[in-house]
């Protein structure tokens, strides 16, 4: 006999909660020794499960089936029952202080409110069975696993639900940044969200996800990530028009600079923005606290001051607090859709990669341009603080280190 299912050992439970009250303690026993047998292998770890009964009871009433000592029984004793309180004693009684003692060891690394109903611990519990022995009160495995859910334990993972919280302002700069979108599309103002992309090993490569394939016939590919000289990783960095609806992605492979940053915005300016917004005046861009757009990045806004001298806007822009860039549009609204375009797909050339970004599509009609940038953005650009001195910068009142507008110097002056 195979293994049971679920729906099967809730069978057996069903029929032992109706059962139970018209059962003494013997007859008990075997009517699950019964159940065990029938189901074969497994079944005295089934039949437990389901009823709540130790395995030893129910092999007890096993062995009482297997020798007749069941049928053959002294008719006097048939019906017999234990007296109240009669057995085992739970281990609690013969040690008073066990349950204080493995409290002792649990609390230390206790998660969470102290008052919540449900409590967790990480110690293993062959860990904790092992230090209650060593400090005189001998306990299994087994047993401390059942004090444990007694006491409102239960083993649990982390779970990810902070999300940079701690600064006070969060909220708020949420509220703002909403605020200047909503102001921007009003009057008919591009308003892009821009981030770079996970880097991607270019060649016979791993990529998570599957994809239709002839049965028994998946791709193959490479059991090592080790990066291949001639190809390297690519770096896409996104520009994405909340507004529109559409971007473009500029695929890099040298370093994910500021430069590399604007150099994809220029590109993006000239290739598709410029063409949507002919009459527009001035650009909001919404970005990430940090990496190559980051609101410290002093590379970034002399970049950002070359383009706003170039196309003649006045460049405004919005940083994410620390530690929610999640929130950033262009995650969810674009970058998601180019995860999903090539899933389960080797990216086996820089090729490859323009082309299944580009052609990454949703039914909302999200479309996305891309091209390969081989140009070079070495490291370790310093810039001065007469260049910073230079911008033509003004900073918001409302925290003017994340929001900014950068002028065009021929219009300033």
């Amino acid at each position: 006999m195979g293994l049971m299912s679920p729906l099967d050992v809730k069978a057996i439970s069903v029929k032992f909660a109706t059962l139970e009250p018209l059962l003494d303690e013997r007859a008990r026993r075997l009517w699950a020794a019964t159940e065990a047998r029938a189901i074969g292998w497994g079944g005295v770890s089934r039949v437990a499960e389901a009823t709540g009964l130790s395995r030893v009871t129910i092999r007890a009433g096993l062995n009482e089936l297997h020798s007749g000592s069941a049928l053959s029984a002294p008719e006097e004793s048939l019906g017999r029952a234990r007296k109240p309180g009669g057995g085992r004693k739970p281990l609690t009684e013969h040690d008073p202080k066990l349950l204080r003692a493995l409290e002792t060891l649990v609390d230390p690394v206790t998660r969470g409110d102290p008052m919540s109903p449900l409590r967790w611990t990480c110690k293993s519990a062959a860990k904790l069975a092992s230090e209650l022995r060593a400090s005189g009160h001998p306990a299994s495995e087994r047993s401390i696993n059942r004090l444990l859910h007694d006491l409102g334990y239960s083993l649990q993972s982390n779970r990810k639900t902070i999300d940079g919280g701690d600064h006070p302002d969060r909220d708020a700069q949420f509220q703002y940044i909403n605020r200047r979108v909503k102001a921007f599309q009003k009057q008919g103002q591009p308003v892009v969200s821009v981030d770079t992309k996970k880097k991607e090993l270019v060649g016979q490569f791993r990529n998570g996800g599957q994809e239709w394939q002839p049965k028994g016939r998946p791709e193959r590919v490479k059991v090592h990530d080790f990066a291949e000289k001639h190809l390297g990783k690519v770096i896409p960095y996104g520009v994405y028009d909340q507004t529109a609806n559409n971007g473009w992605v500029g695929v890099g492979v040298d370093h994910d600079t500021a430069e590399f940053a604007v150099e994809t915005l220029r590109r993006w300016w000239s290739e598709m923005g410029g063409r949507v917004y002919p009459a527009a005046t001035k650009l909001l861009i919404t970005a990430d606290g940090g990496g190559s757009n980051g609101s410290r990045c002093r590379l970034w806004k002399v970049e950002l001051q070359k383009l706003s001298d170039e196309i003649g806007l006045r460049i405004s822009v919005c940083h994410f607090p620390p530690g929610t860039s999640k929130w950033n549009k262009i995650e969810h609204r674009m970058f998601c859709q180019i995860t999903k375009n090539w899933r389960g797909r080797p990216l086996v050339s820089r090729e490859v990669v323009v082309n299944l970004i580009g052609h990454a599509k949703t039914k909302e009609g999200l479309s996305i341009r891309s091209e390969l940038d081989a140009n070079g953005y070495p490291l370790g650009r310093e810039i001065t603080d007469a260049q910073m001195d230079g911008l033509s910068i003004k900073q918001d009142k409302f925290h003017g280190e994340w929001n900014y507008t950068i002028l065009p110097k021929a219009k300033n002056g």
